[in-house]
């Protein structure tokens, strides 16, 4: 495909925020980015104006081990500005449009990498998920959307949204291409230390045998949503995996404890944004620096960037701290038991991927933060508890599609990946807006 042609699509679709000036017509593969992976010689923003102009010197390890399996970087993907969004709205840079309806939001914050899966034939794109950002736009664009364990894939190069949340996964509408790209993005790697206690990725093609559905799953789901996944269960035992229902009452508290967890990494990792080292370097240098540093920030900062910022940094102030964050913490290490709990019995714990289809902007614009905040109440616990997991297409309503969340124990990707395979052959996805 020619940078013409790319550039042709994605005026229509407005995934990407960078299209590489050249593609080479030998390359094995081609792949696009999230935003907030570095890649050498082409601008890096997280879809952020404080980050325009920045151009990294070094790839991303994600994107250097896929461009050493012989793929080529054709782009990279728009995204909700440094991963805050559910939607992919939040973005200075283009909102990415829905396949299935123009009208509608791709899902975030990878929805741009979502909308190129979706619509480039023979796609793979790299996402990155903090709290659901490759399980939302997978389900809403109607691909597949794989999220390792944490510290699978080294975050070497990745502009941080929440150190001990952020993974690197991955999205297409292809199926087995999941588990092959794994496998050649995974690995320690000395650069991130959190990548170095991973045992060896082994897809030996073991499948899941039991699943666990939480009871909580269903409530707050749109009927259609509710369903899809009922009827997605009912395959699952048809392909003669046991499905059991279960109760994991925990789950409710994952939100209030996510967000509490990722505004006050957030705030800490956009410390370092003040228009002295990246991007955007054009304020008023005859200031004084906490002044020059507020008016910066001020300017070139979103709405749901600040917002962020200032829940994370009330909550890490001295009295709030132990109120907030460490009982977030707390919160965190009981869903965390209550999975490996779950995973002591079953192999895998299915759900829902988001409780509704992709909504229209107008009804996005309508929502309330506290709204927005919400909708990612089941994508969140597993990213809280930093297992795999994976969003296939299940259904469709609407015209749109919907998505099946399935999460296995830590470092068993291998069960994912099968599962994907084998759950592509029995259900057929509709495809929309493919481009060659």
């Amino acid at each position: 495909m020619s940078p013409d042609r790319l550039a042709e699509i994605n005026a229509r679709y407005h995934m990407f925020s960078a299209i590489s000036p050249e593609i080479p017509e030998d390359a094995g593969f081609l792949f696009s980015a999230k935003d907030n992976l570095t890649s050498a010689g082409m601008e890096t923003k997280c879809g952020s104006r404080i980050l325009e102009g920045y151009v990294p010197v070094f790839d991303a390890a994600a994107i250097e081990r896929m461009k050493a399996a012989g793929g080529a970087l054709v782009g990279k993907t728009n995204m909700d500005e440094f991963g805050f969004g559910t939607f992919s709205v939040n973005s200075a840079f283009g909102v990415p449009l829905n396949p299935f309806d123009p009208e509608r939001s791709c899902g975030g914050s990878s929805g741009g990498s979502a909308c190129a899966a979706a619509v480039l034939e023979g796609h793979v794109s790299l996402g990155v998920s903090t709290g659901g950002s490759v399980s939302c736009p997978a389900s809403f664009c109607g691909v597949y959307g794989l999220t390792p364990t944490y510290g699978r894939v080294s975050r070497h190069g990745l502009i941080d949204y929440g150190n001990s949340l952020d993974k690197v996964g991955l999205l297409s509408a292809d199926a087995p291409v999941l588990g092959r790209r794994l496998a050649e993005i995974s690995g320690r790697d000395p650069r991130d230390p959190t990548s170095c206690a991973q045992p060896e990725l082994s897809l030996s093609g073991k499948r899941i045998s039991s699943v666990a559905a939480p009871e909580e799953a269903l409530r707050g789901v749109s009927g259609a949503v509710g369903e899809a996944f009922k009827a997605s269960l009912d395959r699952i035992r048809e392909s003669g995996a046991d499905v059991e229902t279960i109760s994991m009452p925990s789950l409710r508290y994952a939100i209030p404890a996510y967000y509490v967890i990722a505004t006050c990494e957030a705030s800490t990792n956009l410390a370092r944004y003040v228009g002295m080292r990246y991007g955007r370097q054009d304020g008023d240098l005859s200031l004084g620096f906490d002044d020059y540093f507020a008016s910066f920030r001020t300017e070139y900062f979103g709405d749901e960037a600040k917002r962020r910022i200032l829940l994370g940094t009330y909550a890490r102030m001295a009295g709030f701290r132990d109120r907030y964050y460490a009982k977030a913490l707390r919160v965190r290490a009981h869903i965390i038991e209550s999975y490996k709990e779950a995973f002591g019995r079953f192999d895998a714990v299915a759900t829902p991927t988001m409780p509704f289809i992709a909504p229209r902007f107008s009804e996005i614009s309508a929502m309330s933060p506290v709204d927005s905040f919400a909708a990612d109440f089941l994508t969140v616990p597993p990213n809280l508890a930093g297992i795999p997991h994976l969003s296939v297409p299940c259904g469709y309503s609407e015209g749109m599609p919907i998505g099946l969340h399935v999460s296995t124990d830590h470092w068993r990707e291998d069960l994912l990946a099968s599962f994907a395979e084998d759950w592509s052959e029995s259900f057929k996805a509709e495809r929309a807006g493919v481009g060659q």
